[in-house]
Formats: C-alpha cells, structure tokens, sequence
C-alpha cells in the first residue's frame, strides 16, 4: 500500500472512529486498537499508545458538542476523569510490563465480555 493509500485509509478510519465516539460514547480503543493491529501492523503496545492520543481530542470535541445541549454532567465527568487518569497510568505502567500475546489475549477477552454483556442486555429489552 502506498503512503497516499495508507494516509486516506487512516483518515478514513479516524473519520468513521470519530463518528462512532460521538454517536455510541465508545472508547477508541474499541475500535482503533483492532484496526491498528489487525489492518495497519502495529504492535498491540503501539496500537493502545497510538489510541489513547486519538482519544482524547476525539472525547474533548464530541464532549463539547453534547454539553452544549445539556447533556451530561461535568462534575461527575471531572471527578472520573481524575480517579481514571491515575488508573490509566497504572495501567500503561502494567501494559508496559505485559508481553505483547498477553495483553492482546486480555484486550480480546475484555471486548468479548462486553460485547457479550451487551446482547444479554438487549435481549432482555
């Protein structure tokens, strides 16, 4: 794939990741991690580095957009995104101490559950 092709399918990507962030709340991870390691070929440590960046421009702006409309509540968000912030710098402390095969079994295993949560859920809807 050339430079050209490879940067349009990121673009691409980023554009439909960015979408799904603000219409369904995902994380990018959920999203950009397989795809960075499945159809770009980066490692699952770079690929879960390369998505927390994306995140957070991406979180800022679609947050932006729905507490405009009132939606939301920032002193709940504040207080988690502190609690979360030094829980995600532990946890890329543990990412960086797990070997690649480990941490992408626990990525698999952490979509999985959650995917299986959610059918559950809305079955009994």
């Amino acid at each position: 794939m050339s430079g050209t092709a490879l940067l349009l399918g990121l673009a691409a990507f980023g554009l439909g990741t960015g979408v799904a962030a603000g219409l369904l709340g995902v994380g990018g991870g959920t999203l950009m991690v397989p795809f960075l390691t499945l159809a770009v070929g980066l490692s699952q440590h770079e690929a879960e580095a390369t998505s927390l960046v994306v995140v957070l421009p991406t979180a800022l702006v679609a947050s932006l957009a729905l507490r405009r409309r009132g939606v939301g509540d920032l002193g709940v968000a504040l207080r988690f995104g502190a609690v979360g912030a030094v829980g995600a710098f532990a946890g890329a402390l543990l990412a960086l101490e797990l070997p690649a095969t480990t941490l992408r079994l626990v990525f698999a295993a952490f979509i999985a559950l959650v995917g299986v949560r959610l059918v559950r859920d809305g079955l009994q809807s």
